[in-house]
C-alpha cells in the first residue's frame, strides 16, 4: 500500500497570519486601517496574514494594542483552526 503524502501542518507564521486576519475581520477593520493603526505598510500586513513574513516584537505589541489583547492571545490558534473546518 502506498501512503499518500499528508498535507503539511501549517507553520507558526501561517497560524499567526490566520489569527491576525480573523481578528482584523472580526474587528471590522480593513488591512489599510489596521496597517495605519500599527504603523506598518499594507504590503507588510498582507505578507504577515499570508504567513510569508513575521513581525518584530515591537510590531507584535502594536498588534496587541490594536486588538486590545495581550500579545499572548495573538497566539491562541484553536479558534483559527476551528474556523477552517
Amino acid at each position: 500500500m502506498i501512503n499518500s503524502p499528508s498535507p503539511a501542518a501549517p507553520t507558526l507564521r501561517e497560524l499567526f497570519g490566520r489569527r491576525v486576519q480573523a481578528l482584523r475581520r472580526s474587528s471590522g477593520m480593513t488591512q489599510e486601517a489596521l496597517a495605519e493603526r500599527i504603523g506598518i505598510s499594507i504590503d507588510f500586513l498582507s505578507l504577515v496574514e499570508r504567513g510569508r513574513n513575521s513581525p518584530s516584537f515591537d510590531i507584535l505589541e502594536q498588534f496587541g494594542r490594536a486588538f486590545d489583547l495581550p500579545v499572548s492571545d495573538l497566539f491562541k490558534f484553536a479558534e483559527v483552526e476551528d474556523e477552517g473546518k
